[in-house]
């Protein structure tokens, strides 16, 4: 690929150096500040300004996306202080978050490490397959890829639906039934979400990438199929959010940050399986993901807002949407190198830059407003607040600059 106008080669050059230097910050404050130095692990909150909450309970996707983070990123560098962070969130996870009578990962520890929640979401089994798979992938550690199989062999007998197809939600610690599947309080309690598959075949293709099996390759063909026919729905473009045990709509809100962050990992998805049928169908529709996005999700200032439902529109600009986009764009040039995604990726990390990074106390705001003001009530460190989307974004984004 080549890119014809000079002036924009020339900044997705200087944006390449400027993403460089913002993943060596970012993986700075995590690496610094989020270690747990009094009770082992990492600090489950710290607020806006940069206050620790030393006795907040950790949760298990913190972690998880902590050990994929710097998995990736010493793979990616080789530096050894990454490396270090990596074992730190490696070893916690299995000392603190693995259920040894039951397997499986539990939902949340107390700060001192001891379980405060054991219900077992598949969201959560989806996230350690994510981080087990590349911890192996930078370390070639042995164990990792044993629980990593372990939680697809977990995802497929427990929470597989074989009637139906997909996943239910969630489980008790002992795999009987639960009530309240949410996964947060954000979330309506329905058996099958977008979210949950979405995370759930991000990780097989990990997984895939280490230890391809013809087993697995089916599992990550299924989850296309669902994609593909259940969830992208047929009128929007959009994907559906929530949904019944036979995949009855149970949502009428669209997600733009889903939409785009799916448009390329089912992109991933297909492209790893190797499958020519699937990778044509799967580029059109992650382009039509990306121009519905850009359509109805952008703002003038190239940001992406956060939800519309029901005749409204969240106006606010959170971090997660805006690193995926970056992404997702990015994913779409390289499709079918049309220039505009390019242009779009600078304007979108030029306001990542003036507006989401906290130029004082280090890493991304959770969120501001349409004006750009950070909502200060949200946490820089917590349950959900972590550094995998806007690090796997630099890192796909330094890496992907660099074939170009």
């Amino acid at each position: 690929m080549v890119i014809d106008n000079n002036i924009l080669a020339n900044n997705i050059n200087n944006l390449k150096e400027e993403l460089s230097l913002e993943l060596s910050s970012l993986l700075s404050f995590w690496a610094l500040e989020a270690i747990d130095n009094n009770n082992g692990g990492f600090i489950g909150e710290i607020n806006h300004f940069g206050e620790k909450n030393s006795e907040a309970s950790k949760g298990v996707i913190l972690n998880t996306r902590i050990l994929w983070t710097f998995s990736a990123a010493f793979r990616t560098t080789n530096l050894a202080e990454y490396k270090a962070v990596a074992d730190r969130a490696y070893n916690y996870l299995i000392n603190h978050f693995w259920d040894a009578k039951n397997e499986g990962l539990i939902w949340e520890v107390d700060y001192l490490g001891n379980p405060l929640n054991s219900r077992k979401q598949a969201y959560a089994q989806g996230f350690g397959i994510y981080a087990f798979s590349e911890y192996y992938r930078a370390t070639q550690h042995t164990k990792s890829l044993n629980y990593a199989n372990s939680l697809y062999e977990i995802l497929e007998n427990k929470f597989c639906d074989k009637i139906s197809g997909g996943y239910i939600e969630a489980l008790k610690d002992d795999w009987s039934v639960i009530k309240d599947m949410r996964l947060s309080d954000k979330d309506q309690n329905s058996p099958k979400s977008m979210n949950t598959h979405l995370h759930i075949i991000e990780p097989y293709v990990n997984l895939y990438r280490i230890n391809p099996s013809e087993k697995l390759k089916q599992s990550i063909t299924a989850l296309l199929e669902i994609f593909n026919d259940k969830i992208i729905d047929k009128n929007t473009g959009h994907f559906n959010l929530f949904f019944g045990m036979d995949w009855e709509i149970q949502s009428t809100a669209i997600s733009f940050g889903h939409d785009i962050e799916g448009a390329w990992l089912l992109h991933e998805a297909a492209l790893i399986i190797g499958d020519e049928n699937w990778i044509k169908t799967i580029r059109k529709k992650a382009l039509q993901l990306v121009e519905i996005t850009i359509k109805k999700g952008l703002d003038i200032d190239g940001s992406l807002f956060n939800e519309f439902d029901n005749g409204h529109m969240d106006t606010d600009k959170h971090w997660w949407p805006q690193a995926e986009a970056m992404v997702g764009l990015m994913d779409a040039y390289e499709i079918n190198h049309n220039e505009k995604y390019l242009e779009g990726i600078i304007k979108l990390w030029n306001f990542i830059k003036f507006n989401l990074k906290d130029k004082e106390n280090g890493e991304w705001y959770w969120r501001v407003d349409e004006n750009g003001n950070p909502i200060t009530s949200e946490v820089k460190v917590g349950f959900w607040k972590c550094p995998y989307h806007n690090g796997r974004a630099l890192m796909e984004l330094i890496e992907r600059i660099e074939k170009i």
